[in-house]
């Protein structure tokens, strides 16, 4: 080994075992995953095995509860994204200009992203969305209205909120920071040119958050495909359906149904989704960077 090569092969030949590790880590579940996704295994017909191909797919894409789990999805996403930017954005504006006690304001603001999402879901099922002893329910009562049992009325939208409000402060800390890199000299300019909030709003901060906007959409959408304890604790799917993801449909079949053949065939299909979100969304951030 020549002197001139020696440097550049040494951080490598250190760097190895944990590349390794790491792919070692990443790759043996995936292979497994894939071979149990082609063989019959029903822990419930442990006999009845064998190699089956492609049928475990078909029969997860056949199942009554794919569409509408994909619907579920879809309509969760865009939902806790649509809430926690708009209410994030709106947050991180009206916490920017100094007033007495903004950092506790502040502090307050994004405690509720450090709540476990079993805590979170336990919280708004029994203290806010109780229809007899919650807080939504006695303000139901106080103006004269029938309590509302959300989580078997509005299951989905129920799980919308828990969600959103876990989310909300993640995104309103990502745009209070980016906020602190205003050109406050720019921002006094265009006041003193008589240019009113709104053209501010549009010409000045819009423009300046584009960047922060994007990387809370693809850090959220990669995260909330797997919305999983939320449901879980809260609605466990139903009522039917009505809010079963595409990740609570894949436990359906591995520990309701028992079937991990299905369930590793869900798995990759989920697997493949998030892949093609991260892919366009890193797009769509790099083209913003740029």
């Amino acid at each position: 080994m020549s002197q001139k090569t020696a440097p550049r092969t040494l951080p490598r030949l250190l760097q190895a075992p944990a590349v390794i590790s790491l792919l070692l880590w990443m790759i043996v579940p995936l292979v497994m995953t894939i071979y149990f996704s082609t063989i019959r295994f029903n822990l419930m017909q442990p006999d009845n095995t064998g190699f089956i191909g492609l049928e475990n797919y078909e029969y997860f894409i056949t199942d009554p509860s794919f569409w509408p789990a994909v619907l579920n999805t879809v309509l969760l996403l865009g939902w806790v994204i649509v809430i926690t930017v708009v209410l994030g954005l709106f947050l991180g504006l009206i916490t920017d200009a100094p007033f007495p006690g903004r950092g506790i304001a502040r502090v307050l603001l994004i405690s509720p992203f450090f709540v476990m999402p079993t805590v979170n879901a336990l919280l708004w099922k029994h203290m806010m969305m109780n229809p007899v002893y919650g807080v939504l329910a006695q303000v139901w009562i106080f103006f004269g209205a029938e309590p509302v049992n959300w989580l078997t009325d509005y299951p989905l939208f129920s799980i919308i909120l828990i969600v959103s409000w876990q989310w909300l402060p993640f995104a309103a800390l990502i745009f209070i920071t980016a906020l602190q890199s205003m050109d406050r000299e720019q921002l006094e300019a265009a006041r003193m040119d008589g240019a009113t909030y709104l053209q501010q709003l549009r010409y000045l901060y819009i423009p300046h958050l584009s960047r922060p906007i994007a990387v809370v959409v693809m850090i959220e959408m990669i995260f909330l495909l797997s919305v999983f304890a939320e449901i879980f604790t809260t609605t466990q799917g139903g009522p039917s359906d009505a809010s079963t993801n595409v990740t609570f449909l894949i436990f359906k079949q591995a520990l309701l149904d028992f079937d991990f053949g299905v369930a590793s065939a869900g798995a990759l299909f989920a697997v493949i989704i998030a892949n093609i979100a991260a892919v366009f969304l890193i797009r769509m951030v790099g083209k913003n960077l740029d």
